[in-house]
This record gives C-alpha cells, sequence and structure tokens, in this order.
C-alpha cells in the first residue's frame, strides 16, 4: 500500500551540506556508507522491513514534520556491500553559527524515533557486527558533517541497547510507556482489566456510538484536547492543520480518527496510528463532556478494531506522567523502556532544557 504521497525524492531542499560518503567503522571488516537520496517510496518499502519502525518513520510524517517545522529533513539510509542495512531520519535546525540535530524533531508530539536496523535475516553475531558499523557511520556523520551544538535522539521502544550512544558521550536516560497484549482472546483480555473497566465496557451508557471519521473528526478531538490544556495552564502546540496533513500525506488507515457522540453529541475522541503490528494511541482520550465512561469504552473499541484488523499491541504511549500512567494501568499493559539520548556543548543548556519542556 503507498502512501498518497510518495512520489518526492528523500532528499532535503535547503541544505548544501555534504551528507554521504563511506565511513570506516570500529570493525574494519565492514564499510557503511551513509546516502540521503532514496525515494519516498522505497525509503517506506525499507520501514516495512525493519521491526523497530514506526509509523512515526514513514517518510509521509516525516515530510509533515519537516514541513511544518521548518527544520531541514535528512533522511539516512546505511548501505553495506550496496544493500540497506539500517534508516536514520535526522532533522536539522541552524541559526546562526549554532547547529542542532534531533530525532524527532521536537513540539509535535513524535514519541519516538531514532534509527532502526532492517530485518536482514542474519544470525546475532553478524546482525551485531553490521549494527555497529551502521551506527558508528551514522553517529559519526552527525559529528563531522554537521559539527551540532546539540543533539537530541529518542529511540522507540523495541530499540534496546542505547550503548553506542552512551559511548560516544551522549547522556542516556530510560523513558517508560505502557504496550497492551491484544493476542489473547477479548473475553480474556478484558478479564485483565481493572474492575471499573470492566464493568464500564461490559454495561455502557445505551446512547453511545463511537465511529470513525475524517478531516472533521480530527477539528473536534484536537480542539478538545487544547480546551483541556487550556484548562490547566498547559502547552500544547499540536494543531489540527497538523494532524489533517497528517491524515492526508499518510496511506489509509495509518492516521485514525475516532469520536465518541453520547446523546447525539460529540463528547470525545481520540487520533490513533498505527503500522506493522502496532497501534498507537496518540493524541486525544482527553476529560470528556459528559458523565459516561467514554475513555474506557473508546480504548476497549479500539482494541477490538485493531485486533480485527491484525494489531496485536496497543501502545498506550507514554507512562512518564504519573496521574495519567494510573488511567492507562487499569489495562493491565506491560511496561517498555525506551531511551531518551542527548549530546550537547556547555553553552547549549538551555536548548536542551527547553526541548523537554515541549516535546
Amino acid at each position: 500500500m503507498h502512501e498518497r504521497s510518495n512520489s518526492a525524492t528523500a532528499t532535503p531542499s535547503n541544505s548544501t551540506s555534504p551528507t554521504s560518503g563511506t565511513s570506516r567503522t570500529s570493525d574494519p571488516g565492514i564499510r557503511t556508507r551513509l546516502t540521503r537520496t532514496v525515494p519516498a517510496a522505497r525509503w517506506n518499502t525499507l520501514c516495512d522491513r525493519a521491526p523497530t519502525a514506526t509509523p512515526f518513520h514513514r517518510y509521509g510524517f516525516l515530510q509533515v514534520l519537516a514541513d511544518r517545522s521548518g527544520a531541514t529533513l535528512y533522511p539516512f539510509v546505511g548501505l553495506q556491500d550496496g544493500r540497506p542495512v539500517g534508516l536514520f531520519p535526522v532533522f536539522e535546525r541552524s541559526r546562526g553559527p549554532v547547529t542542532t540535530l534531533f530525532s524527532p524533531v521536537p513540539d509535535h508530539k513524535v514519541p519516538y524515533l531514532g534509527p532502526v536496523l532492517l530485518d536482514l535475516d542474519e544470525t546475532g553475531a553478524d546482525r551485531e557486527r553490521r549494527r555497529r558499523s551502521f551506527l558508528d557511520a551514522a553517529l559519526s556523520c552527525l559529528r563531522e558533517r554537521f559539527g551540532p551544538s546539540y543533539v537530541h535522539v529518542r529511540t522507540t521502544p523495541r530499540y534496546d541497547d542505547p550503548r553506542q550512544f552512551a559511548w560516544r558521550g551522549f547522556d542516556v536516560s530510560p523513558q517508560h510507556t505502557y504496550v497492551v497484549d491484544m493476542t489473547p482472546d477479548p473475553d480474556d483480555l478484558l478479564d485483565s482489566f481493572s474492575s471499573d473497566a470492566r464493568r464500564n465496557v461490559r454495561d455502557p451508557p445505551a446512547d453511545v456510538e463511537i465511529r470513525e471519521g475524517g478531516h472533521d473528526a480530527i477539528d473536534r478531538i484536537i480542539e478538545q484536547v487544547i480546551a483541556r490544556h487550556d484548562e490547566q495552564g498547559e502547552t500544547y502546540l499540536v494543531t489540527p492543520a497538523y494532524v489533517r496533513d497528517l491524515y492526508d500525506a499518510l496511506s489509509a488507515g495509518v492516521v485514525r480518527p475516532y469520536e465518541v457522540r453520547f446523546e447525539g453529541a460529540f463528547v470525545g475522541g481520540m487520533v490513533t496510528l498505527e503500522s506493522g503490528d502496532t497501534i498507537y494511541r496518540w493524541q486525544g482520550g482527553a476529560k470528556p463532556d459528559a458523565d459516561a465512561p467514554v475513555n474506557d469504552l473508546l480504548d476497549w473499541h479500539v482494541m477490538r478494531e485493531a485486533r480485527d484488523r491484525g494489531r496485536e499491541y496497543y501502545d498506550l504511549v507514554g507512562a512518564n506522567n504519573r496521574r495519567i500512567a494510573q488511567y492507562k494501568s487499569k489495562f493491565a499493559p506491560e511496561l517498555a523502556t525506551f531511551y531518551s539520548m542527548e549530546s550537547s556543548t556547555r553553552t547549549m543548556s538551555l536548548v536542551s532544557t527547553l526541548y523537554k519542556r515541549f516535546r
């Protein structure tokens, strides 16, 4: 299935920096060459071969992020012996002499990005050598070609080894999310939920309707989330236009806006993302405009539909906020770890602080 916007070439339009070439690595038996001139459709095909890739790695998503943020996208592909071995999308922002690199770009509620390795069907030792060579080449490229003052990389939950970043001087911090295994029988899955979630799902109000929508649903969902943040005096930089752009740029079914109506009126909703074996609880799920268990019913509806489409996992996207994690824990999820990694000069400590605040 092709994305709606798949004719572009994955190359930044406003950069003259050389960003490809061959790099010697710590393993003298392997050479890794980085390129950023892979067509978008080819990039997405490689994403399909990367078990740790997410919807955030899709070229359409990356392109919207670049357009919306004003950052320059470098969709690096690592090649060894002429075959692709890994992907590493990086965004550059430069102001005067200061260059910053991000994966993902901040301010746009992208929880995961960073490097992913393709499934090469190799033994553990050979796979490890190729992974090490790819990351050595990529990190050397970032340092030598850009000379950044600040670099921030945040991995996916299936990226389980951040040591090469630590060995390169990055500060590595574990972060957490919750993931629900949806492979059990639906009755068994529901039985694992908390008692209140089970009760709400099994005895719902009569006038609740949940349906998937399009642009109009996105507007209602995101505007509700904006209102909830405003009520709490919190910053929320996602806009309906940004999410609509993603809906249009990605393949049908990747972005799914679900809205809940109670007694005929909109009361809540959620925008999910999905690819591979996982659906992501991305934006929404705000406090509803009704005295009804809107979010319990919505999460269960999302799980049932995703399971019927063959998805196996429901990533609840975040378990670091104590209050929100308490709600998510009612679905009996497993705790999963991903990594936030940064490297900066002393003068860039303020950039780091702002990035953490608005990511």
